[in-house]
């Protein structure tokens, strides 16, 4: 349980990162992961990277500027701009569900307007889920200029569609039913020169 805790990244490598170990046992046809993260970077950066052997941008929530995110599902994105903000927490969740392709994102807890994207795709489920690098291969392919510096804490993962409520539940790290993983039960390694910190 991190409860308060953080993951400090301190600085641009090409190999720090935290493998989280834990994982859906099947594949998925709905999934929702959050996340709370504090950076005053302004380059593109990987918060939250899901990689399978035959798609290395399996599920993917990258910054590529400070107005933007982007969800990648089996490689293809949609993009959310966001207010830009310098060194302000910022929380976010991103849903998408198979049936419809329909994609929701919570910038801070608000909902933005809902985007498609692979409509009848299935998320592979043997897969390697990295914080702080994103994967341009199975577990490698790492690029220190898509790094991350700062801190992310509060990572959640469902393997179902999440509501507004829901969101603000795990804002506050109360979230209302059992995630695949999440703060109050993170199962997470540390690989080269990241600090968990309160």
């Amino acid at each position: 349980d991190l409860g308060y805790e953080v993951f400090v990244f301190p600085q641009e490598t090409k190999d720090s990162h935290v493998l989280v170990k834990a994982k859906p046992e099947q594949p998925l046809q709905n999934f929702t992961v959050c996340l709370q993260s504090y950076t005053d970077l302004t380059r593109p950066y990987s918060l939250f990277s899901y990689a399978t052997k035959a798609q290395d941008d399996e599920i993917l929530l990258f910054k590529p500027k400070p107005s933007e995110y982007r969800l990648y599902v089996g490689g293809r994105f949609v993009s959310f701009h966001v207010p830009e903000s310098i060194a302000e927490s910022e929380h976010v969740c991103a849903s998408w569900e198979s049936t419809t392709g329909i994609v929701g994102f919570w910038f801070n807890g608000k909902a933005w307007p809902r985007k498609g994207l692979q409509r009848g795709y299935t998320v592979g489920a043997e897969a390697t889920i990295v914080l702080g690098q994103k994967q341009d291969a199975f577990r490698d392919g790492f690029d220190a200029q898509q790094s991350f510096v700062g801190e992310i804490s509060a990572v959640y993962m469902w393997n179902t569609g999440i509501s507004s409520s829901e969101v603000m539940a795990a804002m506050h790290n109360r979230p209302s039913r059992a995630p695949i993983f999440g703060w109050g039960n993170f199962p997470y390694k540390i690989m080269g020169e990241v600090y968990l910190k309160p």
